[in-house]
């Protein structure tokens, strides 16, 4: 029985909600999640409490924020022009990269997007949530060396035919 442990690929269906209860995302319904244990694929308190776990369990996970999307940063949202995004669609919950003058990279948030103004905020939408995980195991299997060196899992069997 192959167990979840570093270098190893699970497949995962889950559900998650918050502590009201209400569904913040599912893969119920369509294909089990690959994730490579050990890589950050998923977020730290999640992967700690599917480690050792096999095929078959299911699991209850609770992860706090502060080891899941973080805790939310008292900064307030910026506005940036809608201009500034081109012929892409600015949607609230998409992430985005930006650059400052120095060249240092970091991810935003778009909050919400009022009319002409995108609002963009540091703090992932679901930071300072309490992450309430239904999980079962699909199946367990080795990483691929190209998924080890990919840092992630690749959909199917990890193998590419041409």
């Amino acid at each position: 029985m192959t167990t979840i442990t570093a270098k190893k690929v699970a497949l995962i269906h889950y559900t998650l909600t918050n502590d009201a209860g209400e569904e913040l995302d599912t893969s119920r319904g369509s294909d089990p999640m690959p994730y490579l244990h050990g890589a950050g694929n998923i977020v730290p308190g999640l992967e700690s409490q599917l480690e050792g776990k096999s095929k078959g369990d299911k699991v209850k996970a609770v992860v706090k924020p502060e080891d899941g999307y973080g805790d939310k940063s008292d900064l307030p949202p910026q506005a940036v022009p809608r201009s500034a995004f081109g012929d892409s669609e600015p949607r609230a919950g998409l992430p985005l990269v930006v650059e400052d003058e120095s060249g240092n990279q970091m991810q935003l948030w778009i909050v919400e997007v009022l009319g002409d103004k995108v609002m963009l905020s540091p703090d992932h939408p679901l930071a300072g949530v309490t992450l309430n995980f239904d999980v079962e195991i699909v199946d367990v299997r080795d990483a691929t060396d190209s998924e080890l060196e990919h840092g992630h899992a690749h959909p199917g069997d990890g193998h590419h035919h041409h």
